[in-house]
C-alpha cells in the first residue's frame, strides 16, 4: 500500500518537484489552506477541474518565490485573493476563447418548480455571470467575487486591499448596478 506516496499528477507532486524555491514553509500552508484555495477556486469557475487547476497554480507560484509571502494580515484572506485572480485568469481565457455570447432559447421561465429547462436557464444565467465578472477590471472582480462567491463582509475585503470598508461598499454597489444591467440585458428584459 502506498499512502504516503503523492499520486501522480497532484499537486503534492507538482511541489515536490517546483525546486526553484526552498519551499520548506509551504508544506504547513499547503496542508492548513489548499481547501479554501479549492472552494473559492470552484466557486468563481463552477468547474472542479478549473478549480484543481488553480489550486496546483496557487501553490505552484507560492513555491517559486524566493521568499515567504506576508501573511501578516492572514493566510486565508491572501490565499483566497490569490485563488480568486488566478480562477479569474480562467474565466477570461474561456471568456477570450468563447467570444461569441450565450443566447437564452426563448422567453423566460414563469414556472417556479425547477424544471430541466429551468435549471438550464439558470445555468446559463451563472455562467454569463461569470462571464461578465471575467469582464471587469481585476480589482473590482476580486472584490465582487470575495463578496459574493465567497461570502466575506466589506471589513474583510477592505483589510485584504488595504483600503476602508466605504470604498468596498462604494465599489461592490457601481460593480452591482453593472453587472445587474449587463444581466437583464442578457435575460432580455430593461432595468
Amino acid at each position: 500500500m502506498h499512502e504516503d506516496r503523492p499520486e501522480e499528477g497532484s499537486v503534492d507532486v507538482a511541489l515536490a518537484q517546483a525546486d526553484t524555491a526552498p519551499g520548506h514553509w509551504i508544506e504547513p500552508i499547503y496542508r492548513e489552506h489548499s481547501r479554501v484555495v479549492l472552494q473559492t477556486a470552484y466557486r468563481v469557475t463552477g468547474n472542479a477541474a478549473d478549480a484543481e487547476d488553480v489550486l496546483q497554480t496557487v501553490f505552484i507560484r507560492l513555491a517559486r518565490r524566493q521568499d515567504p509571502p506576508d501573511l501578516s494580515r492572514g493566510a486565508v484572506g491572501y490565499l483566497r485573493r490569490a485563488a480568486t485572480n488566478a480562477a479569474l485568469d480562467i474565466l477570461q481565457a474561456r471568456s477570450i476563447r468563447a467570444a461569441s455570447t450565450i443566447e437564452p432559447d426563448g422567453p423566460a421561465v414563469t414556472d417556479t418548480a425547477p424544471s430541466p429547462e429551468r435549471l438550464h436557464y439558470s445555468s446559463e444565467v451563472l455562467a454569463r455571470l461569470r462571464q461578465l465578472v471575467a469582464g471587469l477590471s481585476r480589482r473590482h472582480a476580486e472584490m465582487f467575487t470575495l463578496r459574493y462567491f465567497e461570502g466575506l463582509d466589506n471589513t474583510e475585503i477592505a483589510t485584504i486591499f488595504d483600503t476602508t470598508p466605504g470604498t468596498v461598499a462604494v465599489t461592490l454597489h457601481r460593480v452591482r448596478t453593472r453587472l445587474m444591467d449587463e444581466l437583464s440585458s442578457f435575460l432580455g428584459g430593461t432595468r
